[in-house]
């Protein structure tokens, strides 16, 4: 990809264009009406439990390839395609209504780590096809409609803040670069039969608009908007992402975009978000959705909170009506998945907030123009 191209706005069709929104979005608003939905748990925890070799992540395709790959956890489409497969319908088959393709770091940028560039659409195609054939499978097997959630993940550079503590004005990434490998993204993830776009696990608001962007221009290159699902992370005790925003700022920052869902996941277990939760839950004017990790990470960076444990306090989440959409983010499996579908059944979903109608600006912190 040329990270010189044109801007974003001369590549667009004419405004004059019709975009028709998805019957999907349509269809997941009828049914987060009806109950709270559920998100599926960690993938990577759950192919750590493989403990796949260097080997194993290579497979006969890229036996030779110059560059170790293990860890690279998005490869595993192309060379474990099975167990990817397995590891969606262990999530469908324990509750989930929603399951995250294996494309967190399926972009130009973030491969560039292991040489692999040129496969990112390939793997995004590849990763929304293994997801919706386990949602068939699951679907088969119980009557019930699944969705696939497209995953894109904020790659590993951020395009606010400078990596290099002696010159702050640089940057690793331009927006531009982030929207063109966004874009790329977003197009693998809809071939291959992704319903939703997530944005997920955002520390830089900046990477997230230009993922908004390149959706957008994806949306109007097929003439359908698909939904869209955004999620920050509030990196610490903070209560603010590593951008330096509040919850409320953050999503006024967002809100233009008019997504299905704003809410938070990872960085933090549940008792920890739940304050950040309760703030975002006040004034977003959609649906609310977290996917909390499994506690924090003991001694040894692992996550040994119970699927009970989880589970309970996500149902707070429920009791408390913070929640339209559940799920589970580092060191959650399907039985903490199963917890909490089991947790927040009870409970009725959140309803949707109505703030008045107000200019809100955001920086770091919010601002609401007093009438």
């Amino acid at each position: 990809m040329d990270a010189k191209a044109k801007p974003w706005h001369d590549e667009r069709k004419s405004i004059d264009m019709p975009i028709t929104r998805s019957k999907t979005e349509d269809t997941l608003r009828k049914l987060a009406a009806e109950r709270i939905l559920v998100l599926d748990g960690a993938m990577g925890t759950m192919i750590q439990r493989l403990k796949y070799s260097e080997e194993d992540y290579r497979g006969t395709r890229f036996s030779d390839w110059p560059r170790d790959v293990k860890g690279n956890n998005d490869l595993l489409i192309l060379t474990q395609p099975d167990a990817i497969r397995d590891i969606h319908l262990q999530y469908f088959r324990a509750g989930a209504d929603i399951v995250e393709s294996n494309t967190f770091s399926s972009t130009t940028i973030a491969q560039a780590d292991y040489g692999m560039e040129e496969l990112a659409y390939e793997l995004n195609v590849e990763g929304a096809r293994l997801a919706r054939e386990a949602a068939a499978i699951a679907e088969k097997e119980d009557g019930r409609p699944r969705f696939v959630a497209g995953a894109i993940g904020p790659t590993n550079r951020t395009a606010s803040i400078s990596p290099d503590v002696n010159n702050p004005g640089y940057r690793a990434v331009s927006f531009d670069e982030l929207r063109i490998a966004y874009a790329e993204a977003t197009r693998g993830l809809l071939e291959g039969g992704a319903d939703i776009i997530l944005i997920e696990t955002i520390f830089d608001t900046l990477n997230a608009k230009a993922a908004i962007v390149a959706a957008e221009e994806v949306f109007e290159e097929r003439g359908e908007r698909a939904p869209v699902m955004i999620s920050g992370t509030i990196t610490d005790l903070s209560g603010r992402t590593l951008s330096g925003q509040t919850p409320t700022a953050f999503w006024y920052s967002v809100r233009h975009s008019r997504p299905l869902t704003i809410g938070l996941n990872c960085a933090l277990g549940a008792r920890e978000m739940r304050a950040h939760l309760e703030e975002i839950a006040r004034v977003a004017d959609t649906l609310v959705c977290a996917y909390p990790n499994a506690g924090l990470p003991n001694e040894f960076g692992l996550y040994d909170e119970s699927p009970e444990a989880t589970g309970s306090m996500v149902g707070e989440f429920a009791e408390a009506g913070l929640v339209n959409i559940v799920g589970g983010c580092c060191g959650t499996t399907p039985d903490h998945i199963k917890a909490i579908a089991d947790a927040v059944r009870p409970f009725k979903p959140r309803p949707i907030a109505n703030p008045p109608v107000k200019m809100r600006l955001s920086g770091l912190e919010p601002f609401e123009l007093a009438s």
